[in-house]
């Protein structure tokens, strides 16, 4: 027997889904249109193919969202979904300033807030939901490279 709890608990994932997919269709909407300029950009060698990057950001968002509603379920609205819900605002706001407006040197500045706010979510959701941390490393991990990627990028441009 499925108990209500258990049907609120599995109801509130589509809400983790959806403002989720809102940062990425954010990205998406900002990023359309500068596939050229992107290809046209001096890049490092070890710069991963153009089509790689949907596909990997697909795979990182249901983990986030997975891990956003694995902690809210462990505790509810706490301090780690009070990091979560800033990092999923720094998210949004990377791919314009990278891809829409060009500023390199702010994206730079900006993911590497991203990248702190990752961590203190990670470390926030530590102790409430480990899975939930674990869920959101293989994400540190891809803003890791695209940190050091747009250096890259802000550097030989």
């Amino acid at each position: 027997m499925v108990t209500t709890s258990a049907l609120r608990r599995w109801a509130v994932l589509p809400v983790f889904l959806v403002a989720v997919a809102l940062v990425a269709v954010t990205g998406s909407l900002a990023a359309s249109g500068s596939g050229a300029e992107y290809l046209a950009l001096e890049r490092p060698a070890w710069a991963p193919p153009q089509w790689l990057f949907g596909p990997v950001w697909t795979a990182l968002y249901v983990l986030i969202a997975v891990a956003g509603w694995l902690a809210w379920t462990a505790r509810g609205w706490s301090s780690a979904l009070t990091a979560y819900a800033v990092q999923l605002v720094l998210n949004t706001a990377w791919t314009p300033l990278f891809f829409a407006a060009g500023q390199y040197g702010l994206a730079f500045a900006e993911i590497c807030l991203l990248w702190i706010a990752i961590v203190a979510t990670m470390a926030l959701m530590w102790p409430i939901k480990r899975p939930a941390a674990l869920l959101m490393a293989p994400y540190l991990v891809w803003v890791t490279y695209a940190g050091a990627l747009n250096l890259a990028v802000w550097q030989l441009n």
